[in-house]
């Protein structure tokens, strides 16, 4: 973990502190654990995210907006298809201000849910006790009573993928928005298909077909004759010759053997070896482990 952070602290230029829970606190919680680590004495407010969604991140909007309308609080909200489905944000579309909050409604009181990326000032900290707390259902609705909560309609994707399902949803979504922004960081070439994301250290062999909403990691090896579609291969991953791999993900320091075939989410945890010629429909296999024999149905293999 420590070589990790340092990686992304010379990558971004950013000093990176963590706060960890020994007890689970919830939303909110957290945040009055990290109190002095968010606290340094200048009063800018400080984002706040949430680590199981993938979007667009508009930092720079956000605090123009934030500063904008004077509050203590802005939420970033996303428009969905089924808001029954999700607690919905009630605000007024002029100014974004947060009117109320209405869990699951069954009947329409509009489109818009909160998508887990806020800008706070200090003082919401002042908010928060140092217990398991919702920010969502203890927090935002006080300060939205007091007309001091915002929000703002996030341009572009958005996705929860707390869920590997939604997780391969998120990365084609994520690809695709690449693809219309920095189309340059995608693989070109014969061998890709659609939307693909490979780290410059990753090595592929001849003969692979690669693609669509593929991402493949640093240190990878890909053999050749390999088919790859709608998966992430994370880092350090070996794929021997003439492995097919869809829908699935392959964790970190994994092995897949020659002509073995994983499909219909599939996940591998760190550190696990698929033997040659084995098939894995749809198994959840944890850390650590040699698979020898075919996964026929959708299973956790302890």
């Amino acid at each position: 973990m420590l070589n990790f952070l340092k990686e992304f602290e010379a990558k971004l230029g950013i000093k990176i502190t963590c706060s960890q829970e020994t007890e689970p606190l919830g939303t909110a919680g957290p945040l009055a654990l990290a109190r002095d680590k968010l606290i340094d004495g200048s009063g800018y407010p400080f984002f706040v995210l949430n680590s199981d969604v993938i979007s667009e991140y508009p930092f720079k909007e956000m605090i123009e907006f934030h500063q904008g309308h004077g509050g203590e609080a802005s939420i970033m909200v996303t428009k969905v298809d089924e808001p029954s489905k999700y607690g919905v944000v009630v605000m007024e579309d002029s100014t974004g201000q947060v009117e109320r909050f209405v869990e699951k409604p069954k009947l329409f009181v509009g489109n818009k849910i909160n998508a887990g990326i806020y800008l706070l000032n200090p003082s919401v900290l002042d908010r928060i006790e140092l217990r398991p707390t919702s920010i969502e259902k203890e927090v935002f609705p006080k300060i939205a009573a007091e007309k001091k909560l915002f929000a703002m309609v996030l341009p572009g994707f958005w996705m929860d993928i707390g869920q590997p399902r939604d997780y391969i949803t998120g990365l084609r979504l994520y690809l695709d928005s690449l693809r219309k922004k920095s189309s340059t960081k995608l693989a070109t070439g014969p061998h890709i298909v659609g939307n693909v994301l490979i780290h410059e250290t990753a090595k592929i062999g001849e003969g692979c077909l690669i693609g669509p909403d593929v991402a493949i990691g640093p240190g990878c090896v890909v053999e050749s004759g390999v088919r790859l579609s709608r998966c992430t291969v994370m880092r350090g991953v070996r794929i021997k010759k003439h492995a097919c791999i869809s829908s699935s993900i392959i964790g970190w320091h994994s092995t897949v053997g020659q002509w073995a075939r994983v499909e219909n989410m599939t996940i591998l945890g760190e550190d696990v070896h698929v033997c040659d010629e084995i098939y894995s429909n749809g198994g959840v296999v944890l850390p650590h482990k040699e698979i020898k024999s075919s996964i026929l149905k959708p299973e956790i293999v302890m």
